[in-house]
């Protein structure tokens, strides 16, 4: 595996917002070196504890450490998964009071600058680290110098606005790596060195729109991202292969570690900075004398030496004490970025991002509207949608909402597919597109068969008809039942097939009601989507959650 080391001559710390540690957990400098005395807290069992913790869900690959954990000091992590933004609101809103005793982010900064989440932070000791960065398939690379010359931002923004590669990254509103990613490059490309603000976000938004002029796949999720990309250069999935992941350091190294693609990625870090993931393990406030010894406890086992060294041996992330070496052939020194300390620079990069700078998305939304729909069905579907035309205001609502130049394509069916309405979202104005949105859901109603199969080939021939193909395109489903009219699943499946060379068109169904899961799976597989379940009521957080695919 061939990498750039990137030598700096000074280390810039990092601006983090998160609770300090105590005196036995010295804290991580920058790109995850552990600075500060060696830890000499001795840990020993106590009695059988089980530590409740909203955690992210890239964590699940510390499973096997937490069970050896469990066995030397009695606490056993019982871990929920969550994205970073709804953790953050989950924490605001206080539902996770009573509920867990603890959180377990890549990171807690954006929270911290939520006020009714902050005060519910107690300590919150660093566990591990790994910077985000841009992984380049090794010929790609080569052709731009990368492998063996010093690159920054600027160098990278440019390259991508002459087309000369592309990258897939996360949705930032949905996933650290994301919005990492996006302030690394606007903090780069601002280039004063200070914490972005309102004003800073102006100067680079050209820049940026160069730089995610190459981003050719979104995703809400890192790992089905990874696997998106991975499937994509194999040639399992329809499209051309994508050159560049922007990713934690730890999952390009696991992507190589598994040898899958043909040549490895070569990890790229800019000279001008990074921003990095430093996994701090945070105690909830109020929780009781148990569940806070258990998480002192378990924080001094993981933060061991010994324990340590595993981490880094198998997750490939940065140690969080002195004296653990840094995974084999990672480069030490790098610069961190400072990261945006208000809420209000947060929402006005990201705004910028949806609103401005990334490639618009255009998305078919196909709603059973059969007679099953009828009353309390089809009123939750237009709550839902509702949400997205501006009507949610909460936290992860503003984010989800429909965005400045986006197509929304509403195509309601029963036994047959009903005439699409389409609807472009206006950029300098775009409350009154919503409300137009909003007029249109709340004209639905509800009565018919139910002919899922027809009413997704409708779909896709509009998608598939539009001369701007520029675009982030999928097809979101939503229905309550069985498909009784019309085309097969197999036929379906056949199209989608026939489609061959086609722009990649992915399908988000959403299970409801008495939907079946078989056939919903079934869609998502051949089209490369992925199936979300609200058959427990959450039809608005379903289709919230999947903004961060389009």
């Amino acid at each position: 595996m061939r990498r750039i080391a990137v030598a700096v001559a000074v280390a810039v710390t990092a601006v983090f917002v998160a609770a300090a540690c105590t005196s036995s957990n010295p804290s991580v400098g920058p790109s995850g070196t552990p600075t500060g005395a060696p830890s000499t807290v001795r840990v020993t069992p106590g009695p059988p504890t089980t530590l409740r913790v909203l955690a992210g869900s890239e964590l699940a690959d510390m499973q096997p450490i937490l069970d050896e954990a469990a066995k030397a000091t009695g606490v056993t992590v019982k871990m929920t998964f969550a994205g970073s933004l709804d953790g953050a609101q989950t924490v605001a809103e206080g539902r996770a009071d009573g509920v867990y005793d603890a959180v377990w982010f890549s990171s807690t900064r954006y929270m911290e600058t939520i006020p009714a989440a902050r005060q519910r932070l107690a300590t919150s000791p660093r566990i591990m680290g790994s910077p985000v960065v841009l992984g380049l398939r090794e010929p790609v690379a080569r052709r731009l110098g990368w492998d063996r010359t010093p690159v920054t931002w600027s160098d990278i923004a440019d390259a991508a606005k002459r087309g000369e590669f592309t990258f897939a990254m996360t949705d930032p509103a949905a996933s650290n790596t994301g919005f990492s990613a996006l302030v690394a490059v606007a903090s780069a490309l601002e280039g004063s060195g200070r914490v972005l603000d309102a004003a800073a976000i102006e100067r680079v938004s050209a820049s940026l729109t160069g730089f995610f002029a190459a981003q050719r796949l979104t995703a809400g999720s890192s790992g089905w991202l990874t696997d998106a990309f991975l499937r994509r250069n194999l040639g399992a999935d329809p499209g051309p292969a994508l050159d560049g992941l922007i990713n934690y350091e730890a999952s390009l190294v696991a992507v190589n570690r598994t040898r899958k693609l043909p040549e490895p990625l070569v990890l790229v870090y800019p000279t001008d900075g990074v921003v990095s993931a430093d996994y701090p393990l945070t105690l909830l406030a109020g929780v009781g004398d148990a569940a806070r010894t258990a998480h002192q406890r378990l924080a001094d086992y993981l933060r061991t030496p010994d324990v340590q060294r595993t981490i880094t041996e198998r997750t490939a992330r940065r140690a969080a004490v002195p004296g653990v070496p840094l995974p084999p052939g990672l480069p030490d020194g790098l610069v961190e970025l400072p990261f945006p300390g208000t809420r209000s620079a947060i929402d006005a990069l990201l705004t910028a991002y949806f609103d401005r700078i990334r490639r618009p998305s255009r998305t078919a939304y196909v709603l059973d509207v059969s007679g099953s729909m009828a009353g309390a069905r089809l009123n939750a579907l237009q709550q839902a949608l509702n949400g997205l035309t501006g009507a949610d205001t909460s936290l992860s609502g503003q984010y989800c909402r429909f965005r400045s130049r986006e197509d929304v394509i509403l195509l309601p069916f029963n036994q047959t597919p009903a005439k699409p309405l389409a609807f472009t979202i206006d950029e300098q104005n775009p409350q009154p597109s919503r409300d137009a949105v909003r007029t249109a859901i709340t004209g639905l109603h509800a009565g018919g068969d139910t002919a899922v199969y027809d009413s997704l080939v409708s779909a896709y021939k509009v998608l598939d008809s539009a001369s701007d193909q520029n675009r982030f395109i999928s097809i979101v489903l939503m229905t309550d039942g069985e498909s009784n009219s019309g085309r097969s699943l197999a036929d379906f499946q056949a199209f989608v097939a026939s489609r061959s060379g086609a722009t990649p068109i992915p399908v988000f169904p959403i299970l409801f009601g008495e939907a079946a899961e078989s056939q919903m799976q079934a869609i998502a597989t051949a089209t490369r989507g992925q199936l979300w379940d609200a058959r427990n009521g959450e039809l608005a957080h379903a289709f919230c959650q999947i903004r961060g695919y389009q």
